[in-house]
């Protein structure tokens, strides 16, 4: 009997102190919670790859030799456009690239800023080092940015400005304080 109120106790106690970890997880802003994902090797059980070299190795790991073969004898274009929806969307949510993750976060100082074009980026590079193409990731990159800065001119072309105000600044004086 005694055995069993000992175990009673310390089940009790960890049971609290557990509940006090999912209330401080809980209690955190979004801004804590964003620099924690980004700290994180491995979220959900899932490695999070740092760069562009690792997200090649975690994708050669996990896809097979038929799978590869059938990828690489595609066309980059068509690679990108079977697969989006499919390895893309497992990227994306796997590896946390709208919640963020230090994957994220090394794709948007690279220049790469929306998760989608993040995924087709890695994709396009996965495809490149298959077919034992040059990567040549700096012009990928700018590729992506002139794409992102055309979307951005043609959302500003389309969009209604719902008001201005135009405010008269007084002249400072020439007298010194």
């Amino acid at each position: 009997m005694n055995k069993l109120a000992v175990l009673s106790l310390i089940l009790f106690c960890f049971a609290g102190a557990m509940q006090a970890q999912v209330d401080t997880l809980h209690e955190r802003s979004e801004t804590e919670k964003y620099e924690w994902r980004l700290r994180q090797e491995v979220l959900y059980g899932t490695y999070i790859p740092k760069d562009v070299n690792e997200v090649l190795m975690e994708l050669s790991k996990k896809i097979d030799a038929p799978s590869k073969a059938k990828f690489a004898a595609v066309s980059e274009d068509e690679a990108v456009s079977k697969l989006f929806f499919s390895l893309g969307r497992w990227m994306t949510h796997n590896w946390s690239l709208f919640e963020g993750s230090r994957l994220s976060k090394y794709m948007q100082d690279l220049g790469i800023h929306h998760p989608d074009d993040m995924v087709r980026f890695f994709i396009i590079v996965y495809h490149r080092s298959l077919t034992k193409q040059p990567l040549e990731i700096k012009a990928l990159v700018a590729k992506f940015q002139e794409k992102e800065a055309e979307e951005r001119r043609k959302r500003l072309e389309k969009g209604t400005i719902l008001h201005e105000e135009k405010k008269k600044l007084e002249k400072p004086s020439d007298q010194k304080n």
